[in-house]
């Protein structure tokens, strides 16, 4: 075989190749009917918040991210129509707190991996809230990213509170 039929052979190859791969255009999604935590939802100092959610994506997800962090300066992150109650029972403590680096303020952040492939996935995960810190107003965020890097964000405000 001569050396441009041998050139051609593969460039021919190659661009069929590239041309069959989809481009993942579209971001991945998080079910609402079955999200947990609720925005809203109250915990104990030393409850276990229950994760619950499943995603979709149209090509494959990729990995998603769990967030928690103090809300003591009321900014929103919220993904919710839907605006908490202001009632006192959920502000114990937090007027004095209005920096967001306060000492003695919960933040979890952890990342999850997807198995490879997978265009939907259903999580279940158990994070137990510290008995010694701040309570107050939080946020609860997940960010889910598919494979190609698009993200999705789905935001809610938990109370953290002392037990009765």
């Amino acid at each position: 075989m001569s050396l441009a039929v041998a050139l051609h052979f593969t460039m021919t190859i190659v661009f069929v190749s590239c041309e069959n791969k989809v481009k993942d255009l579209t971001p991945p999604s998080v079910s609402q009917t079955d999200f947990l935590p609720s925005n809203c939802d109250i915990y104990y100092l030393g409850d276990t918040i229950q994760v619950h959610f499943t995603c979709m994506d149209d090509t494959e997800l990729g990995n998603f991210n769990i967030e928690i962090h103090n809300n003591f300066d009321h900014h929103t992150h919220s993904t919710e129509a839907e605006d908490c109650d202001e009632g006192e029972e959920h502000h114990h403590g937090e007027e004095e707190h209005h920096d967001e680096d306060v000492e003695g303020a919960w933040v979890f952040n952890q990342d999850y991996a997807i198995p490879a492939g997978l265009k939907e996935y259903t999580a279940h995960i158990e994070i137990p809230v510290p008995k010694d810190i701040l309570d107050g107003d939080y946020h609860f965020m997940l960010r889910m990213t598919d494979r190609a890097g698009w993200q999705t964000i789905k935001a809610v405000v938990i109370y953290i509170i002392v037990a009765p």
